[in-house]
């Protein structure tokens, strides 16, 4: 039996990925969540084989939610899910260790060989895709040094936050922490990435998808 957890912003994609995965006799979805953060405490309790996530969710992306799940339920599986094709995205997929990248163009006839390459333990890569990308980072190889000193997961939740339009009080709330804490780590993001304004951060946001396009954002 192949257990999965979807992660999905929209209700009717997650209905619709959960009714052609459960198809498959052997296959059963056993949750679903609406946004980055609860579905890190899903994974946590189920410890599914395999997780879709999609890129852009509230409170966590999908990219800081599959290097989360990597330490929450090491085993299982991820799968990408996402409207953008880039070369970019992709090798930020793999680099956060993610092990599959599926367009939703392309679900209604990938998602069944997707799910099924990831739950034998092998990597899926969409056909549009530059195969030798995912070659190069299974080997481990040609990565790319960042051009400024990396953020902590910490401070990626921060610089989400922010562009979702949340108040430093609001961002203690969300992640559990004091607002001195929160003062720092806001501090410690906008020097590294050398912002002086939150459309600084918006813009350094989108460059490099933190950012999630809800309706507390702030605008350009």
């Amino acid at each position: 039996m192949v257990n999965i957890l979807i992660l999905d912003d929209h209700g009717v994609v997650r209905r619709g990925l959960r009714a052609m995965l459960e198809t498959r006799a052997d296959w059963t979805v056993v949750g679903e969540a609406a946004d980055g953060r609860a579905g890190i405490e899903l994974a946590r309790d189920l410890q599914p084989d395999v997780v879709i996530i999609d890129i852009a969710m509230p409170k966590m992306n999908g990219l800081d939610a599959t290097r989360h799940l990597r330490q929450v339920s090491p085993k299982s599986a991820v799968l990408i899910f996402t409207m953008v094709d880039s070369e970019e995205l992709i090798r930020e997929v793999f680099s956060a260790g993610a092990r599959g990248y599926l367009l939703k163009s392309d679900a209604d006839r990938l998602i069944m060989a997707a799910v099924e390459a990831l739950a034998a333990g092998k990597p899926f890569l969409n056909p549009s895709a530059s195969v030798h990308i995912l070659d190069e980072y299974l080997r481990g190889a040609g990565t790319k040094l960042a051009e400024q000193e990396p953020l902590t997961l910490r401070e990626r939740e921060v610089a989400q936050a922010i562009c979702e339009g949340l108040a430093n009080k609001e961002i203690a709330h969300r992640l559990g922490i004091s607002f001195k804490t929160v003062e720092s780590h806001r501090a410690s993001l906008m020097r590294k990435i050398h912002a002086h304004s939150v459309l600084d951060v918006v813009r350094f946001a989108e460059r490099n998808n933190i950012t999630f396009a809800g309706p507390g954002r702030p605008d350009r």
